[in-house]
């Protein structure tokens, strides 16, 4: 299974982490550019996801930034 998951006060740019089971992989909010990644991550599910769900993305990393 993956987890999305955002870190408070983490580096810029705004970017949510992909966590899988094998690997993880740091993705860029307003792009869904893949900026680093270690080990094997299923990004698939997590990409679709964060296209839909941009907004909320944005609003989390506001609010975790204190932007």
């Amino acid at each position: 299974s993956t987890e999305i998951a955002m870190y408070f006060a983490d580096h810029n740019p705004p970017h949510f982490h992909v966590l899988g089971r094998d690997g993880a992989a740091q993705v860029v909010i307003e792009t869904l550019d893949v900026i680093a990644m270690s080990g094997r991550v299923e990004l698939r599910e997590a990409l679709e996801w964060g296209a839909e769900n941009k907004a909320l993305l944005q609003a989390k990393w506001n609010e975790l930034s204190g932007s």
